[in-house]
């Protein structure tokens, strides 16, 4: 889709969750390819966590985000699987006040140009509460590069036409 130049470009402040009982710093590699992705494109990495599969601590964590002024959205990587310890989806449910459906629909299709009917298993999921964008990818480098590629980059970019999240920002909180 075409990008505006005649637009000045707006950084979106993201901070970005890892869910994972296994990953830590060194090895977040999903983690890492998505914080490359979002300086690259010229946003602010606003915070970075790394969680384990509980959702009354992801629930918090997404709480605290959304309270906080300086956090735009929220891109979580890992949990969505049909496991019983992904629970990345119930946490997201939880806290957000609309869902945004079409998200988890687009990551789907777009996945499947990839991993073929293996898809079926992401619960990629998406949302907003009070102002802030939450999206849960799934964990592995693949799906990132797949929600952020083919999904984030342009919706997270205000210059993006015929329309885009950032523009609508200031209305997400009206009555």
């Amino acid at each position: 889709m075409p990008i505006d130049e005649s637009i000045a470009f707006r950084p979106v402040r993201i901070a970005v969750l890892t869910v994972s009982d296994t990953r830590g710093p060194e090895d977040d590699r999903s983690g890492d390819t998505l914080v490359a992705r979002i300086t690259e494109a010229g946003h602010e990495l606003a915070d970075r966590m790394i969680l384990p599969d509980d959702a009354a601590r992801i629930a918090a964590q997404l709480t605290a985000w959304i309270d906080n002024p300086d956090v735009d959205a929220v891109i979580s990587t890992g949990g969505t699987g049909v496991t019983g310890r992904d629970v990345t989806p119930e946490a997201f449910a939880t806290v957000w006040e609309k869902e945004i459906p079409g998200f988890g629909e687009l990551f789907r299709w777009l996945s499947f140009q990839s991993i073929g009917t293996s898809t079926v298993q992401s619960r990629a999921t998406a949302g907003v509460a009070r102002g802030t964008y939450l999206f849960a990818l799934p964990g592995s480098t693949g799906a990132v590069k797949d929600g952020w590629d083919g999904i984030l980059k342009d919706q997270l970019d205000i210059r993006h036409r015929p329309c885009n999240f950032v523009e609508l920002m200031p209305r997400l909180t009206e009555r």
